[in-house]
């Protein structure tokens, strides 16, 4: 796909009329040619203001979500991911159900070499919950990238302040 044509097929990036869905909305999410397939990086997205819904209580969670990804020919288009992201706030999973959903979304749609998603969730009721999940292509050194972050992916899990 040539550039112009890669250009045409973002309808967020730009619209000043963006709607903001008001549940788990994984149909905005679009991406855009990697212009260096052939090169190994890291793509890094730090979302600060996340929300979801206790899908028990309906009470509102918060977290900070990283994600991680390796590239390979798609790269996801970030206004696209912020709407992806912000679909969540009335949308009630669990944390673990969340990062998860995130990362699978994700490579359904852009098919990464690596990805991880991390959520650290603000405390309620005294305590937190910071779920980690990973993907690497498997058969590639990027599985066993993945089985080495999942292992060591938290080296200092000691108390953390807020």
């Amino acid at each position: 796909m040539g550039t112009r044509e890669n250009e045409q097929s973002l309808t967020l990036l730009g619209n000043k009329k963006t709607v903001y869905k008001s549940d788990y909305a994984p149909e905005v999410l679009e991406t855009f040619e990697n212009k260096h397939p052939d090169n190994d990086y890291f793509v890094r997205f730090n979302c600060p203001e996340f929300t979801s819904l206790c899908p028990i209580t309906g009470q509102p969670d918060f977290a900070a979500i990283t994600i991680n990804y390796v590239p390979d020919i798609r790269m996801v288009e970030s206004k696209s991911l912020k709407l992806y992201l912000f679909s969540f706030r009335n949308h009630g999973d669990f944390h673990e159900d969340c990062v998860n959903k995130i990362m699978k979304d994700l490579i359904a749609l852009m098919d990464p070499k690596y990805i991880e998603v991390q959520g650290r969730f603000t405390p309620r009721g005294g305590i937190s919950i910071d779920p980690f999940c990973n993907y690497g292509r498997k058969g590639t050194k990027y599985e066993q990238m993945a089985d080495q972050r999942l292992l060591w992916h938290d080296l200092n899990p000691g108390v953390e302040t807020r």
